[in-house]
């Protein structure tokens, strides 16, 4: 069997001969936002370190949002970058793969009203995290 003859392959060719314009529009629409997350991420400082994430797993040591411990975690944007946001160390924390992609470029205080997560118990943390982070940085910056 040969890549043509898949049955995948066989239903994205009928797809195409009975929507060529709808294909067409959404790979294209695909591709504008590819291109334009890219030039944002370009544009903007992202200067977190693998150390620096090191240190900010070991911090929260879980799942910034529901404190999940199992499997890996993901860097996640507390302002995501489609609203300005940057890969940092301020503004970046862990998220288990559920919360990262529930939560998606969305508000964090609005995305855990929504969840019933608690919102005050992680801004406080967070708050906490960073300035323990930044007297760590200067620390280092000064030795």
């Amino acid at each position: 069997m040969s890549a043509g003859d898949t049955p995948s392959f066989q239903a994205s060719l009928r797809t195409l001969a009975r929507h060529p314009v709808e294909v067409a529009v959404n790979r294209s629409r695909r591709a504008r936002a590819a291109r334009k997350r890219k030039r944002r991420l370009n544009a903007v400082d992202n200067d977190l370190t693998a150390e620096q994430w090191a240190a900010i797993k070991l911090a929260w040591s879980g799942c910034a949002y529901c404190g999940a411990t199992d499997g890996p975690l993901q860097r996640d944007c507390v302002m995501a970058i489609s609203r300005g946001g940057r890969y940092t160390v301020d503004n970046v924390v862990p998220a288990c793969a559920s919360c990262n992609t529930s939560k998606c470029n969305e508000e964090v205080t609005i995305w855990m009203r929504r969840k019933r997560l608690d919102e005050r118990a992680f801004l406080a943390r967070y708050v906490e995290i960073r300035a323990a982070l930044s007297r760590e940085r200067a620390q280092t910056r000064d030795s």
